[in-house]
């Protein structure tokens, strides 16, 4: 028996318990670059415990409506920044966590052009490009030690295609 998810646009206010929405918004805080380039500041709160920030690249293939999650994981020691590099959207599955256990699962949809960074600890389900494949530049702690927690649902959640106007 599957549990159901109606995925909602990924908006700031809707992911602030969970992280943080990477995207430009607003005039820029500064202008650098003689000119030539607005620089929007500070957008997300990065975490590395005792390791250090690394930058790798993902390539992860097309997930597609029903989309079945039957684990999520958490990251202890840091935070997790997925950057899409092809504009390609995210299905983005998230959950409150109670004594160790992932509750309350959402699950959202980005847009071209946004981002998200996980907070550290957050438990959130796996890179999942929407309709096609996707190339990501993910933020996240590089070091010693374990910083991947995974919880497997014995009763799986489903995803379903949001509805359409």
């Amino acid at each position: 028996m599957s549990r159901v998810l109606t995925p909602v646009p990924l908006t700031t206010e809707a992911f602030a318990a969970y992280g943080d929405v990477l995207e430009i918004a607003g005039s820029p805080d500064k202008i650098i670059n003689q000119g030539m380039c607005g620089r929007h500041h500070d957008l997300a709160k990065l975490e590395f415990g005792t390791g250090r920030a690394g930058i790798s690249l993902f390539d992860a293939k097309a997930r597609a409506f029903p989309y079945v999650v039957d684990m999520v994981e958490r990251h202890p020691e840091g935070s997790q920044a997925f950057i899409p590099l092809d504009g390609v959207p995210m299905i983005v599955v998230v959950a409150d966590d109670q004594d160790g256990a992932p509750v309350n699962l959402a699950a959202f949809i980005s847009q071209p052009g946004q981002s998200i960074n996980l907070h550290r600890g957050t438990w959130h389900g796996v890179l999942a490009p929407l309709g096609k494949a996707g190339r990501y530049a993910v933020v996240d702690r590089i070091g010693d030690g374990s910083n991947l927690e995974e919880h497997w649902f014995s009763d799986p959640w489903t995803v379903e295609a949001p509805a359409t106007d």
